[in-house]
């Protein structure tokens, strides 16, 4: 037997607030919002504004809360979102694609199976993509000084070469104004170094994500036996990675050829800019080169850029905001003649 209920209405939930009671919460929260001192009017400041009230039935937040949802008095309350800073957007040049950058990174402790570890030393550029991966047994200076070379009299010389502040790439942390051989190099063939903020989640994203693709499509997916299988499953898969990616490269800046003849003198005295990318402490004070530069006290914990400039003997330090990446004032600016020793060109 079928029963028409088309002539019935639905009936108020026996638990529901009270429509008076409702009525009362959103005057309450109307003369909040006008008349606070503190501009406060969410479900807390209506609860201690009814509790001053004498009534028979205290209203629990989540209550005020829900009949202010029902009632649709809720404030909007929407997360700014900011547009990302361009790539390269804390060096001059890169952001408008007039200059390139190589970032280079090591991957640490690849168990070959029944073999050694080994690392890999990895290089993508920011622009082109153009990507490269060696397998090493160590992390030597050696090893990469001479990866770089390759990579370079091959494909040409980028503006910046940009390196985490591992000792292979920087030199030596344990006296001030160490230079390394890698930095060195650089400086030599007129690409300006580049230093990574330590722990600073963005400046690195082309390397981080270069590695983590690397692992995922070569050594995730295949079983390399030795060194040397690593080694061709890793250049099959650089070859392909470089042909799918070469359009990037038709339209990104030209790379400078190494000059005819170079040859590299370690000890040589130091010539060009290198920079490091330093986030300031609660005082101002930037480290680098295992020294301490009070830069602006009211820049405190702020990104800071710090280019040496070898050959004017100056250190210039710039404020960079991802907010406003094209402002980058210049904060402070001290002599700097670096002592270039022997003992600091060996290291």
């Amino acid at each position: 037997m079928l029963v028409d209920f088309s002539d019935r209405k639905p009936g108020r939930a026996w638990n529901r607030t009270a429509a008076s009671k409702e009525a009362q919460i959103l005057r309450t929260r109307a003369d909040l919002r006008k008349n606070s001192v503190l501009g406060e009017y969410g479900a807390e400041a209506i609860a201690n504004a009814l509790a001053t009230v004498k009534q028979p039935v205290v209203i629990s937040r989540a209550t005020i809360y829900r009949v202010l949802d029902r009632r649709g008095a809720l404030d909007a309350v929407r997360r700014q979102r900011r547009p990302a800073p361009p790539k390269g957007w804390y060096l001059p040049g890169l952001a408008s694609r007039e200059a390139e950058l190589d970032s280079f990174d090591f991957i640490e402790d690849l168990k070959i199976a029944d073999g050694p570890l080994v690392c890999l030393l990895t290089g993508i550029s920011l622009h082109g993509a153009l990507a490269d991966a060696w397998v090493m047994r160590q992390r030597q200076t050696t090893s990469a000084i001479e990866a770089l070379l390759g990579r370079w009299r091959a494909d040409g010389l980028p503006h910046y070469a940009q390196f985490d502040n591992d000792n292979v790439f920087q030199g030596a942390h344990h006296y001030p104004d160490a230079v390394g051989r890698v930095t060195r190099l650089c400086l030599a063939l007129g690409v300006v170094p580049v230093f990574a903020p330590p722990r600073e989640p963005g400046l690195q994203n082309a390397i981080e994500g270069f590695n983590g693709l690397w692992q995922s499509k070569v050594w995730q997916r295949h079983h390399c036996p030795t060194v040397a299988a690593l080694r061709r499953v890793s250049a099959t898969y650089i070859k392909a990675h470089r042909a799918k990616t070469a359009h990037r490269r038709d339209h990104g800046p030209e790379r400078r050829k190494i000059p005819k003849g170079f040859t590299w003198d370690a000890t040589a005295p130091l010539r060009g800019s290198m920079i490091f990318i330093r986030r300031s402490d609660e005082h101002g004070i930037v480290n680098l080169l295992a020294r301490a530069y009070h830069v602006d006290q009211n820049w405190a914990h702020r990104l800071v850029r710090c280019d040496v400039d070898f050959t004017n003997q100056r250190i210039r330090f710039y404020a960079l905001r991802r907010r406003e990446p094209s402002v980058q004032p210049l904060l402070h600016e001290v002599t700097y003649a670096h002592p270039s020793t022997n003992r600091n060109a060996k290291k």
